[in-house]
């Protein structure tokens, strides 16, 4: 069975899993096969880890896509936050250590701004941790007078967030922008005066890309990126 597999993970993969796969046949064929088992077991775990699924996003050029899998913690309105500078909608998403760590562009846009703020490493189920923690911050122009942030936070055991984008870099919607290796958080930013109407609640499970969190009110802001080609390996990515 092939596992497609994140380019973001090339590192581990050959650190973690192949030595694993070495040990396993190392100790099978020295000792007893089942000696090397718990080390297959490790090495597949790592590739599970960095599994790079197909999504293909929406059609529908209104529609807000999330930007990473997991289990939605937050939807709601905060007083402002940085680029924004305005009262802006928050969707926040929790990421287990099961859950694919790739994380993508909700809406299509120029990345204009970039922050990588140093922190803390609490657990992300702890409030303190949205204040503490290490995190990166990507501001997305979408067109128009409308900008969106995606911010990616680090946790207990993710200690490495890793975003290639830097401004004036252009991204569709449903293409990645990054990953948190290991268990995480991803929030998304929407100004409360462009309309933006959620379209999931606290509880929900969301696939990046794919899921759609929300909608904004039509038409779709001037000079708006569409959605990532299905027929392109940035769908896949």
């Amino acid at each position: 069975m092939h596992i497609p597999l994140t380019r973001y993970g090339a590192k581990e993969i050959l650190l973690y899993a192949g030595g694993a796969f070495v040990h396993a046949v190392v100790l099978g064929w020295i000792l007893h096969p089942l000696v090397g088992l718990p080390f297959v077991l490790v090495g597949l775990g790592v590739l599970y880890f960095f599994r790079d699924p197909r999504r293909v996003p929406p059609d529908d050029p209104l529609a807000v896509v999330a930007p990473a899998d997991g289990k939605i913690t937050d939807v709601d309105v905060v007083d402002t936050v940085d680029f924004l500078g305005v009262p802006a909608r928050r969707i926040g998403i929790f990421l287990s250590v099961f859950n694919v760590h790739l994380n993508r562009a909700p809406m299509g846009g120029e990345v204009v701004w970039t922050h990588r703020r140093p922190g803390r490493f609490l657990n992300v189920l702890d409030p303190e941790s949205l204040k503490v923690n290490e995190s990166n911050w990507i501001g997305i122009h979408c067109g128009g007078d409308l900008s969106v942030v995606v911010r990616q936070v680090s946790g207990a055991i993710a200690r490495r967030i890793v975003c290639p984008l830097a401004p004036r870099a252009v991204v569709r919607r449903g293409q990645e922008i990054g990953m948190i290796k290991l268990g995480s958080r991803t929030e998304f930013y929407i100004p409360v005066d462009s309309g933006f109407e959620p379209a999931v609640k606290v509880g929900d499970r969301v696939k990046a890309g794919l899921t759609v969190i929300g909608y904004l009110a039509g038409p779709p802001p001037a000079g708006n990126i569409p959605s990532t080609p299905a027929d392109t390996d940035a769908s896949r990515t």
